[in-house]
């Protein structure tokens, strides 16, 4: 019998949005295309790795990789907000992904942030006394 399991919903999110992406793309002036186009595809991609990688993960380690798939997101915008001020895509499809990426950001962020409150930090555990030892 084949186990199934649910994809998180960070990574449903991040998939939607990348077919969204994906459709601009190819309404890109073709002289961004593979330049400005690229960057934001190479950010994209990353960022969907890094959840990826992320759901799979030992708790310890989502975090690293949380936080990776932040920063690549935040590169998306960037360059999307870039693409949009040079005139390569409309406000309308601007508006419509910079939703979606914001959506993709705030469930990263709790998740993120969810971590933080369940795995405790290092510098808790290395201020913490050891056995035998006395603190004043």
């Amino acid at each position: 019998m084949a186990t199934y399991y649910s994809i998180p919903t960070v990574m449903t999110k991040a998939k939607e949005t990348y077919a969204l992406w994906f459709k601009i793309l190819t309404d890109f002036p073709k002289a961004h295309r593979y330049n400005l186009g690229g960057k934001i595809e190479e950010y994209f991609l990353g960022m969907l790795e890094n959840i990826f990688t992320a759901i799979y993960l030992p708790k310890e380690k989502k975090y690293l990789e949380l936080g990776l798939a932040i920063v690549k997101l935040d590169g998306v915008k960037f360059f999307f907000q870039l693409a949009w001020e040079n005139k390569c895509l409309s406000n309308e499809r601007y508006a419509e992904l910079s939703e979606k990426l914001n959506e993709v950001g705030r469930i990263l962020g709790g998740w993120k942030k969810g971590l933080e409150k369940k795995t405790p930090s290092q510098q808790a555990k290395e201020e913490q006394p050891s056995c035998g030892t006395t603190s004043r």
